[in-house]
């Protein structure tokens, strides 16, 4: 049996305006800028009508301290005042995970 290590899980979950002119380029950056951070471990997304956005991290503290990443912080402000109609957020501890991969 495999070791596992509890870890967190963001889960974003949002529904868009009409206008978001310039989402895409700004949801890439944010992609890229977590990869940097400190107890990132990755991320998973899909867009439809909602779209759920879920990222991976080592502990709290690391959920925390992307949140106040400056960057993320106007990336935030943004999809509140342009590209975001609704969102939520969870943050969920991680304590058992497996996979089917045919």
């Amino acid at each position: 049996m495999k070791d596992f290590k509890t870890y967190y899980a963001v889960i974003f979950t949002s529904t868009q305006k009409e206008n978001i002119t310039g989402y895409a380029e700004m949801a890439l950056k944010m992609e890229n800028l977590a990869k940097q951070q400190p107890g990132y471990l990755g991320m998973d997304s899909a867009r439809e009508d909602v779209g759920i956005t879920v990222s991976y991290w080592e502990s709290i503290e690391a959920i925390k301290n992307w949140k106040q990443q400056s960057e993320h912080l106007k990336a935030q402000l943004k999809g509140r005042t342009y590209w975001y109609s609704w969102y939520n957020v969870k943050i969920c501890k991680v304590e058992r995970e497996y996979e089917f991969n045919n």
